[in-house]
């Protein structure tokens, strides 16, 4: 697959204060990217330099092999984007706020708002004026402003913010369809990690202006390591063993238990090592690792509590 989006060594400052720190992806045809970073960490600056809203101070921005910065018109010119809750006007129907920016877009005709209003599947409704419309239909035709000249990127920036348990479902079956069906590249940040986890391809970390890690998400569970939770009685005496054991990485005590990260499939061997040296074992489980457990651990173990 073509990268549609790259960004390499890009840094930012605003005065003395360096923002981005030198980050570098690729987002590619058809794949669904997620940006997850907690508040301050970068990211939306991030976003403001890839729709050219903020000059990098080094480095360089790519859309469809278009530099951002030397050739903006053509490098956003196959770039859709939709913020939040977009703006619309509320007195029009859905088919006139569409035809509206067709006609700022300039290249697309009546063909395609029609292909536009069955992606987002307000066939039904799309003669209504907006004004009642739910948020999750808004919300839609959002999405459909943005995929009106055949976007090679779609940017969300909380795409799902303020819609109710349906609505996010709607809307991530739909981009979900968009990247598989239209090899869309999608690039998608959010502060719901549940989310992120359902929606994307592949997610990147960003914290205090560094990519800290980019994963793919169906690859958080099959990492070469694993955490087990340990309910002993002799906490310091499986501390001390397990400390001398070559698969075993980390010992931490939580709550009266030893939480273990170790080679992955080594969980039977911690048994019969323990069984061994005569510890017994009042329970044992492995923790398995989502979005949120990885998150959580290259962020800091919780100190961040908000998301932008």
């Amino acid at each position: 697959m073509n990268n549609v989006l790259e960004l390499n060594d890009v840094h930012k400052s605003f005065g003395k204060i360096e923002i981005i720190k030198g980050i570098s992806f690729e987002v590619k045809e058809g794949e669904v990217y997620g940006f997850l970073g907690p508040n301050g960490s970068g990211k939306t600056t991030t976003i403001r330099m890839i729709v050219g809203l903020i000059k990098p101070n080094s480095g360089n921005i790519r859309i469809n092999g278009y530099d951002v910065q030397k050739q903006f018109v053509k490098a956003v010119s196959s770039v859709g984007c939709i913020v939040e809750n977009p703006d619309m006007y509320l007195d029009f129907t859905g088919r006139e706020n569409l035809n509206i920016f067709a006609k700022l877009y300039g290249n697309v005709d009546s063909k395609r708002i029609d292909e536009v209003v069955e992606i987002i599947g307000l066939k039904d409704r799309i003669d209504d004026k907006v004004k009642k419309y739910s948020l999750g239909m808004k919300q839609r035709l959002g999405l459909g402003q943005a995929l009106l000249p055949k976007p090679k990127l779609l940017i969300l920036d909380e795409p799902t913010n303020g819609l109710d348990p349906l609505g996010i479902i709607d809307f991530r079956n739909i981009v979900k369809n968009l990247a598989k069906e239209c090899n869309t590249a999608v690039f998608v940040s959010s502060h719901i990690l549940s989310e992120i986890e359902q929606l994307c391809d592949k997610v990147a970390f960003i914290d205090n202006g560094l990519i800290k890690s980019i994963e793919k998400i169906n690859g958080l569970s099959s990492n070469s390591t694993e955490k087990i939770i340990l309910k002993i009685h002799e906490i310091e005496k499986a501390k001390q063993l397990l400390g001398e054991v070559s698969f075993v990485k980390k010992v931490e005590e939580k709550e009266g238990s030893l939480i273990i990260t170790a080679d992955k499939d080594c969980y039977s061997m911690l048994i019969t090592i323990l069984s061994a040296k005569g510890i017994q074992i009042l329970d044992i489980n492995r923790i398995h690792q989502n979005l949120e457990d990885r998150f959580m651990e290259i962020s800091g173990g919780g100190k961040h509590s908000e998301f932008v």
